[in-house]
């Protein structure tokens, strides 16, 4: 199976990150940042735009680079399912234009997407939020902590 580009749009406004809302097989919820994986022939700021405009109806100003991680299935918690993929996950710091007044579920929403969900970043850390460890990094990134752009291979 092929590495997988994927890029992530990181919006946070009035103190609240912007998330897709995702069911679980049990009917619970899950937050993911917007974006998706590259297609053949776009740039990752063409992905990320085409991303937004389909999950959160929204076009957005797409920043710098903030962070990448490796996603190595076989070695996380959901190698079960997980065990091939191999997904480099780009996230940009970005905001939406003309103050999102126009965000909802956008023209082609994930699969499984139920919705959208701004979460306040002071209780970031009681969400199922995922990539989980990388709660803790959004967090200090908009407290003024920076760590490098490269994370590794982390869930």
């Amino acid at each position: 199976m092929p590495i997988r580009n994927s890029v992530k749009a990181v919006i946070v406004q009035d103190q609240k990150i912007l998330t897709i809302v995702k069911q679980d097989e049990n009917g619970e919820s899950y937050y993911l940042l917007p974006g998706g994986g590259q297609e053949h022939g776009e740039n990752f700021h063409e992905t990320l735009a085409r991303e937004c405009r389909e999950e959160i109806g929204a076009e957005v100003e797409i920043g710098d680079l903030l962070f990448i991680r490796e996603y190595i299935g076989r070695n996380h918690e959901h190698a079960e399912f997980d065990y091939n993929v191999h997904q480099i996950e780009y996230m940009f710091v970005c905001h939406l234009i003309a103050g999102g007044e126009q965000i909802g579920i956008g023209s082609n929403p994930d699969d499984g997407q139920i919705g959208i969900e701004w979460l306040p970043m002071s209780s970031l850390l009681e969400y199922r939020f995922y990539p989980q460890t990388l709660r803790q990094y959004y967090l200090d990134y908009f407290n003024g902590v920076r760590h490098p752009v490269y994370l590794g291979d982390v869930n």
